[in-house]
């Protein structure tokens, strides 16, 4: 049954945000890809008759930000009308707009955007956070933060960035792996535990970079660690590969940031291929698809440690039955007025209306292309 309430205008942004550190989700000592300088994010803005407004966003952290926008130009006219409680339903007549070009990878991410936008919409028409609408287990989420991202970062300067990251209020520590042997990644983890509290959860990440054999081989020497986790040691999408890992060590293996797509995250959790799942809002295209990888990951037992994005993130982490971690990324802040509180080895979960965010005039100044889109009076 329809409300009276309908969407009457929609505004999209495509905003590229400057690091003011390269970032580098390439781990290999050879330097294939370039360091990220600068992330893309499609912004839409919903309003309705009733005076409701809501945010949404998408990122891409190479190529794809005009991909999405592009997309996102051509199907968003179809929200004018809509009634935006609807929200699946309303996401679906988006899908089907853009099913020639795919149901997932950027047709999905587009509409990812809008589909963060709707629950947005919907979580301030309650009245609620968008973690309260979903129904949190938790007021506080641990989070961890990733020391030194590639592996030209020296040793001093990881343990440097995980002193300063602690002081922070962050409870856990993600490591860089790769190193030409495994022998030297264990003994810089070896180091970090030294010079930290021994009781402070740590994490490592290989980004994909190994072989299967090269996994085994450096797996079973980090084993030792007691590791919280040991995140994205094959190619994504080597679902026999983690399934067999994971079999083979003790260390859980933590996956799925660069998944698309409910099915894929299925895929590997069906292969009991990871301990730890790690999606990512965008990448599986919005809080809908979000949800629905959660819920099977609590049929399976996983951890959920959702990738990046720490300010929306945070609510659907609070919202999971079991085990959860939220990434703490704190260059995204610029992006917006509001900030997470991070206290205690844990962010807190925002209490304001829907998401809890508002976009900066810094944000602004970033856009680099904007259009409207307004029922007709």
């Amino acid at each position: 049954m329809r409300t009276g309430d309908r969407i009457d205008r929609v505004r999209l942004s495509l905003v590229y945000l400057p690091l003011s550190s390269p970032i580098s989700d390439e781990k290999a000592p050879s330097g294939r890809r370039r360091p990220v300088t600068e992330v893309a994010f499609l912004f839409a803005e919903l309003g309705t008759t009733d005076g409701h407004a809501g945010l949404g966003f998408s990122y891409a952290t190479r190529a794809g930000g005009p991909g999405l926008y592009a997309h996102a130009k051509e199907i968003v006219p179809l929200l004018l009308g809509e009634d935006p409680n609807d929200v699946g339903r309303v996401r679906e007549k988006l899908v089907a707009a853009g099913a020639s070009v795919g149901r997932t990878g950027l047709a999905a991410q587009a509409i990812g955007a809008v589909d963060v936008g709707l629950w947005d919409l919907k979580a301030k028409r309650a009245n609620l956070s968008l973690a309260k609408l979903l129904g949190t287990h938790r007021d506080a989420v641990p989070c961890y933060a990733t020391t030194g991202g590639t592996l030209s970062v020296s040793v001093n300067e990881v343990i440097e960035n995980a002193k300063r990251a602690l002081a922070q209020g962050v409870g856990g520590l993600q490591v860089a792996v790769g190193a030409p042997t495994g022998a030297q990644d264990l003994e810089k983890i070896r180091a970090v535990r030294e010079a930290v509290d021994g009781e402070v959860p740590l994490m490592a990440s290989a980004d994909h970079h190994w072989t299967r054999a090269q996994a085994a081989r450096t797996g079973r020497l980090l084993d030792e660690l007691d590791l919280t986790w040991l995140a994205d040691p094959l190619d994504p999408r080597d679902t026999t590969g983690h399934a067999a890992l994971a079999a083979a060590l003790a260390t859980p293996i933590a996956a799925g940031a660069a998944l698309t797509g409910v099915d894929e995250h299925w895929r590997l959790m069906s292969a009991d291929a990871a301990g730890v799942l790690q999606p990512d809002v965008a990448a599986v295209g919005g809080i809908t698809p979000f949800l629905r990888v959660a819920a099977l990951a609590d049929q399976y037992h996983l951890t959920l440690a959702p990738h990046f994005t720490t300010e929306l993130h945070v609510h659907l982490a609070a919202a999971y039955p079991g085990t959860a971690w939220v990434e703490h990324v704190d260059w995204v802040a610029p992006l917006f007025n509001e900030k997470l509180i991070v206290e205690n080895g844990t962010v807190l979960v925002p209490d304001q209306p829907g998401i809890g965010l508002t976009l900066s005039e810094r944000s602004r100044v970033w856009t680099t292309d904007r259009i409207e889109f307004a029922e007709s009076v």
